[in-house]
């Protein structure tokens, strides 16, 4: 197997290489745009990667990881617009830098190109391929929906949190892990293995997210920090400041969370004092650790060798000690 920059290298290649140029151009030059800004192509890395753990050609797997990377930006596209977001990954987001009706109508492009790239393989993957994409992509929207409902919501329990991350982000995660065993044709239960691996992991990846969301560097995290705060989104942190927070500090960050000021800065920076004060950081900096350690877990029912099982681990300690 291959040093996880390498499988990177590949997909930046791919990427820069791949072909759009079709008409209208107003349609294309927005997908274009979002596919050539890069970012950490986690996606579609594990794919390759997951097809070579079960001995296949991470080549052939390169349909599968486009079709991943292309549905997860046209996911993004879409978020963006929801939540009125003005950067992904340190430039204008799709809607800001065209318009309203261009983000929707490229978005929609990318969710049927996104398809059409299973149709490089044979009846049988294909159809296995193509049942995990549909599943997958509904549980994407119905955990992106998940999301909406608990901006309005002052119930929201940990269970239902984890639940909505778990379909709006390692779901995703997971799948793309899957694309590549279904790919490499490996038994059933390796399939479904790393399929446990890649959602466990997903579960990490995104209170990861949410934790840098609050507490990461803007310069280097490549979307406005405090943005889930301005939202007034019901994260983990948030969740679980509640949950520790004395009489006065629950009332105060109930009341930061009820409005939307002009500026933002002091908000921000409120509702962060109370994450450290409760103990919320710390606590969800635990579940980032419980939820990686339950992915490697899952890694003894895979009947792969030793060394692939290392890099696998390797690639999870990785990604939760990123600052991006």
């Amino acid at each position: 197997m291959r040093a996880i920059s390498d499988y990177q290298d590949i997909i930046h290649s791919h990427f820069k290489a791949l072909q759009l140029n079709k008409e209208p151009n107003n349609l294309y030059e927005p997908i274009r745009y979002i596919l050539s800004l890069g970012g950490k192509r986690l996606r579609p890395v594990l794919t390759l990667m997951a097809a070579e753990v079960f001995d296949a050609d991470s080549q052939k797997a390169m349909p599968a990881a486009t079709a991943v990377e292309v549905f997860h930006n046209f996911s993004l596209i879409h978020d963006d617009i929801m939540d009125d977001a003005p950067l992904r990954r340190g430039n204008e987001t799709v809607h800001e830098k065209w318009d309203l009706n261009t983000g929707i109508l490229s978005g929609d492009a990318m969710l049927i190109l996104a398809y059409q790239f299973f149709e490089n393989y044979e009846p049988k993957v294909f159809r296995d391929l193509a049942k995990l994409f549909s599943k997958t992509a509904l549980e994407v929207c119905e955990g992106q929906q998940y999301d909406v409902d608990f901006e309005t919501r002052d119930d929201v329990t940990i269970p239902e949190y984890l639940k909505m991350i778990e379909y709006k982000t390692a779901v995703l995660v997971a799948a793309a892990m899957k694309m590549g065993a279904i790919v490499a044709e490996t038994s059933t239960e390796n399939a479904d293995a790393i399929y446990d691996f890649g959602l466990n992991l997903g579960i990490a990846f995104q209170l990861q997210d949410d934790y840098l969301d609050a507490f990461g560097n803007p310069e280097t995290f490549g979307k406005q920090v405090g943005g889930d705060i301005i939202e007034n989104k019901k994260t983990y942190l948030y969740l679980k400041a509640l949950e520790f927070s004395k009489a006065e500090e629950k009332e105060q960050l109930l009341h930061l969370f009820s409005i939307h000021p002009t500026d933002n800065t002091d908000k921000i920076q409120s509702v962060k004092q109370i994450f450290t004060q409760t103990g919320a950081d710390v606590a969800t900096q635990k579940a980032i650790q419980d939820f990686t350690e339950k992915a490697f877990q899952t890694l003894d029912a895979m009947l792969i060798s030793e060394d692939k099982k290392v890099v696998l681990k390797a690639f999870g300690n990785k990604l939760m000690s990123r600052n991006v």
